[in-house]
């Protein structure tokens, strides 16, 4: 079974999108699927590179704001769209733009199964513009995606159960399946690390975009009675991280904490050893499909505080109530945030049972499930 993944970039840092598309098929590599990808250029020459790839398209004038939000455009190259689209047996889309309409149209003429995986919501992309940034303009955009690409696919991958719900409700006619991402679990049992004194560490990870909330956690502070009992990393980078380092800045000055929030980007070893190190991760995104970030903290035993909305898609990975908290509400955050501060032998407790359930959502169980959704895709 030839597999070919299309996807804009494969090496942006931090992009989930890329971070997906390249284990996914490492996976499926690895339990015995030919899979190749379509994609851009690595900028760095030393870097992995695609096995089919594609000039990177600049846009004019936009393109500092692209690349502050962690993405990255490929040139749509016929010639060697064609080429990949011929080699393979099912055309997997990654993302519901020009690059990948080009090589569905491709696949169609030649008589080859599409499927997909839902990756992000229209806000993701609009919520950065926001002067076309609202709800009918949202509506129509998902319309349009459903009817230039995922009404073209026998099968739809769904991150989470509610993308499913969600695309069921837009009136989707493709089979969806429920298939997380998925993360790397180790052979052997991650240990939780028991609080034992000190800072209270919280972790958010993720961009520093309006859509990712990271300044719903400072505001939390202002609401905290033990605000100068925590330690706050942000890890990640993005066009907010000025206006973050102000906030933090001035609410040291104020004697609302005092420590010194830290601001840092890391690789995967980094974020694993923050992770393992941390008290909770707090995920206060407005929007979500599934959270990755949020997901691999949970493998090293962060016990996670969870915004929750029709459009969060983390919400699933939550085992109770302690660890949610209503999208956008500072106080009822802080709230969650001081329960789990005061009852450090509760928080030790599940810290162990989170990373435990963690091990269900290793990619390789999600590569079992993405193959049994391609054989569905060639009998059609």
């Amino acid at each position: 079974m030839k597999i070919l993944y299309i996807c804009n970039n494969i090496s942006v840092p931090g992009n989930g999108i890329c971070t997906s598309a390249r284990n996914t098929s490492a996976a499926l590599r690895a339990a015995g699927l030919d899979v190749r990808l379509l994609a851009g250029e690595n900028a760095d020459p030393d870097g992995i590179q695609p096995e089919f790839r594609l000039k990177r398209f600049y846009f004019p004038i936009f393109q500092p704001i692209i690349d502050a939000n962690g993405f990255s455009y490929a040139c749509i190259e016929k010639k060697t769209i064609r080429e990949a689209v011929e080699w393979a047996d099912i055309v997997h889309i990654e993302e519901p733009l020009p690059l990948e309409k080009v090589a569905m149209n491709m696949a169609e003429k030649m008589g080859k199964p599409i499927t997909g995986t839902f990756h992000m919501y229209t806000e993701n992309i609009l919520s950065e513009l926001p002067f076309i940034n609202f709800r009918w303009s949202n509506r129509l955009l998902m319309k349009l995606w459903k009817k230039r690409y995922y009404d073209h696919m026998t099968d739809v991958q769904c991150p989470t159960g509610v993308v499913k719900n969600l695309l069921e409700s837009c009136g989707f006619r493709a089979r969806l399946h429920v298939i997380s991402n998925g993360i790397e679990i180790p052979q052997e049992r991650v240990i939780a690390k028991p609080y034992t004194g000190g800072p209270y560490r919280i972790i958010k990870i993720g961009r520093f975009a309006s859509i990712k909330s990271p300044d719903l956690l400072l505001d939390a502070m202002k609401h905290s009675r033990h605000s100068k009992e925590i330690e706050l990393v942000f890890a990640g980078s993005g066009v907010l991280e000025k206006q973050l380092r102000h906030s933090a800045s001035r609410m040291l000055a104020d004697g609302l904490l005092v420590h010194e929030p830290i601001f840092v980007f890391l690789d995967k070893s980094g974020l694993k050893e923050l992770a393992h190190d941390s008290y909770l991760c707090v995920h206060a995104a407005k929007m979500e499909v599934e959270g990755l970030g949020c997901m691999e903290a949970l493998r090293e035993g962060t016990v996670p505080v969870i915004s929750q909305n029709p459009y969060v898609g983390t919400t699933d990975y939550a085992l109770d109530e302690r660890s949610i908290f209503k999208s956008g509400d500072a106080k009822e955050l802080a709230e969650r945030i001081d329960w789990w501060i005061e009852h450090p032998e509760e928080r030790n407790r599940m810290a162990q049972i989170y990373a435990d359930r963690a091990r269900e959502y290793a990619i390789s169980k999600s590569a079992q499930k993405l193959i049994d959704m391609y054989r569905l895709a060639l009998d059609r």
